[in-house]
């Protein structure tokens, strides 16, 4: 998998840098390729109970904890002292280290340079591919010896958790030549410090506040342990290395030079984005839905690989996931996500198993593979077959009208999954317009797949000529001008669902019918940053993403814009309308996206209403993966 080639660097200067409200938002992410992460500010502050330089995945990619929350900075120059590290207390920053920040980077490693009064000091840090492992440098690029003083800030930690001073019983803390290694609950993390003067100590640090989390009506405050301090003379030119791991062997890991972000354009800025998303563990490939509280989930991970993995040239990558998932196929069905704390699947999806027929079917456009192919066709039967005599939570076909029906109490099955309590806030049970959009073209698909492949294709086109006949007849309503959002019982409200059955290379909605509803969407719910979940105008609309989850939660499909929403939109411009340059003016703002919020990489939603501020995850695969298949199909003109 060459998920590693090419990084490019976003660069913000000091303006950026020293202005704290700013810097303290703007966010920034390693990954290493097994669900693992390093995430922090541009300021060095750690505004989110997630946020940490080794967040590992101690079972990847999931089961997520963060180890190495910080590392607490000094430097003596010429007899002064200077903190480099920036932390926020309740009611307090300190030290201010962001003051002193020159420049800040950040691609395949974050960087940041400092100037004390005329003396440079430089810190990197990164993650090592394939390893629960980072490297931490600081290197004196003066003139004049530096005293450095680290202080590692631990914690031991699920990452969804907050740490107190009452949480942590190290089970051993031991001190070896050159290393300290501390273990709690079987998690162990590993500082090696081979070139440090250390001096042991069981110091706490209290109160730390991440505003992040109280905006979200979360506790706020962690504890963190400092279990040693480290000590480091540093003559002109020479380096300090601390390297943090869940094991005792991990050595130092190089640094890259990279691109600068501004000479490279918007979609080799998406490729490079997509690095992030793709994991590979001993037990399956598969797509991160996004950083940093997302793992593994079926339904993003379909819609997301056709454009993570087609323009990067993974299509390997690409068949190695379908095949892991299709390993999980129960009852027709595969998995919706991947148990964060256990291994066990979880199937509640009714279009996810239809988006995995399509990923099927463009991976095979992109690289025709007769072995594959044959692989593909056994589970497209297996799809079928259950989704026509029925599966789990009321899944299966009406053979009245040959339409997919879903649904059963207490329960949340399509891509607008929003769940408060025992409230599901959008159920959309009976025959939702995008699965049943989706439904008609896994059929074609299927048909398709077995023409080629010289089987029977009888079933499938008649059952796919009966849908879209059904489709035609009952999604439509003419007096609103675009089609139901659900159908028995009959749904009006004007959602963005019915793109995607305009967007499928099979899609059912098409004609002048389509292209109505098309410019109806256009004016009510494509705004600058997405594409809203429902129309100002329908009762319940909410315009802002904000408050408590509870009210996050009630809002998320309730007017909320979505960035992926452009992928559909887009492709159905370009189906129905072949208007290039409305899709290239629609997506013009990806550098814009790519180096506000989460740097590097696009939000998972936008506020409805203007002005439209980011929110939720702040690496969103399929926001990228979105942006990215419909450019690579406009640059190839397909």
């Amino acid at each position: 998998m060459r998920v590693s080639r090419g990084a490019m660097k976003h660069t913000y200067d000091s303006a950026v840098c020293r202005d704290y409200p700013v810097s303290s938002q703007l966010e920034w992410i390693l990954t290493n390729g097994i669900g693992g992460f390093a995430m922090g500010t541009v300021a060095g502050s750690n505004t989110r109970r997630y946020h940490g330089l080794l967040v590992a995945a101690v079972r990847p990619p999931t089961e997520r904890v963060v180890l190495l929350a910080a590392v607490e900075a000094f430097a003596m120059v010429e007899g002064r002292s200077y903190g480099l590290s920036t932390n926020q207390y309740v009611g307090a920053v300190h030290p201010q280290g962001h003051l002193l920040i020159e420049e800040f980077s950040v691609g395949s490693h974050a960087e940041w340079s400092y100037d004390l009064d005329g003396h440079r000091l430089r810190r990197r840090i990164r993650m090592h591919p394939g390893e629960n492992a980072c490297t931490i440098e600081y290197q004196n690029m003066s003139a004049v010896p530096v005293l450095l003083t680290l202080r590692p800030l631990v914690c031991h930690k699920f990452y969804h958790d907050n740490f107190r001073v009452t949480d942590f019983y190290p089970q051993f803390l031991v001190f070896p030549e050159g290393r300290t290694v501390l273990t709690h609950e079987g998690d162990k993390l590993c500082l090696e410090h081979p070139d440090a003067d250390r001096t042991p100590t069981t110091g706490w640090y209290y109160r730390f506040e991440h505003p992040l989390e109280a905006v979200r009506g979360l506790d706020p405050i962690d504890d963190l342990y400092c279990p040693c301090e480290l000590r480091y003379t540093l003559g002109a030119g020479q380096t300090a290395r601390l390297v943090a791991s869940t094991s005792e062997d991990s050595d130092p890991i190089g640094f890259e030079d990279e691109k600068p972000a501004v000479d490279a354009s918007p979609i080799d800025l998406l490729k490079c984005a997509a690095r992030h998303y793709l994991v590979r563990t001993p037990d399956r490939a598969t797509v991160i839905a996004g950083y940093p509280w997302f793992t593994d989930w079926g339904r993003d991970t379909m819609v997301c690989l056709p454009g993570l993995c087609l323009p990067t040239g993974e299509t390997g990558f690409a068949k190695d996931v379908l095949r892991s998932y299709a390993a999980h196929l129960d009852r027709g069905l595969v998995p919706n996500r991947f148990a964060d704390r256990d291994s066990r699947p979880e199937y509640n999806t009714a279009d996810g198993t239809l988006w995995f027929v399509q990923a099927l079917h463009a991976v095979l456009e992109a690289d025709w593979d007769e072995e594959f192919a044959q692989e593909a066709l056994t589970w497209c039967f297996d799809v079928f077959e259950w989704h026509v005599k029925g599966t789990k939570f009321g899944i299966g076909l009406d053979k009245s009208d040959s339409l997919l029906r879903q649904g059963v109490p207490g329960v949340q099955l399509t891509w607008m999954d929003a769940k408060v309590g025992d409230w599901v806030v959008t159920p959309r049970h009976g025959k939702p317009v995008e699965v049943n959009g989706l439904w008609i073209n896994a059929l074609r698909v299927m048909e398709r797949l077995a023409q080629k492949l010289g089987a029977d294709p009888g079933t499938f086109t008649e059952l796919a000529e009966k849908g879209e006949a059904s489709f035609r007849a009952k999604f439509w309503k003419e007096s609103l001008g675009h089609y139901l959002d659900t159908v028995e019982p009959d749904d009006g409200s004007l959602r963005p669902n019915q793109l995607i059955a305009m967007s499928l290379p099979f899609g059912p909605a098409e004609g002048p019918n389509a292209v109505q509803a098309l410019e109806l969407v256009r004016q009510k719910l494509v705004t600058p940053n997405g594409v809203r979940t429902l129309g100002p105008a329908e009762p319940g609309y909410r315009g802002r993403y904000e408050g408590p989850m509870a009210e996050r939660d009630s809002a998320y499909h309730q007017g909320t814009s979505w960035p992926w929403l452009l992928g559909p939109y887009a492709s159905a411009v370009l189906r129905l309308k072949g208007d290039v340059e409305e899709v290239k003016s629609l997506l013009s703002p990806v550098r814009h996206w790519l180096s506000t919020y989460g740097i590097g990489g696009i939000a998972e939603v936008y506020d409805g209403d203007a002005p439209q501020t980011p929110g939720g995850c702040p690496w969103q695969a399929w926001s990228v993966a979105e942006c990215l298949r419909v450019m690579d199909a406009v640059e190839r003109g397909t």
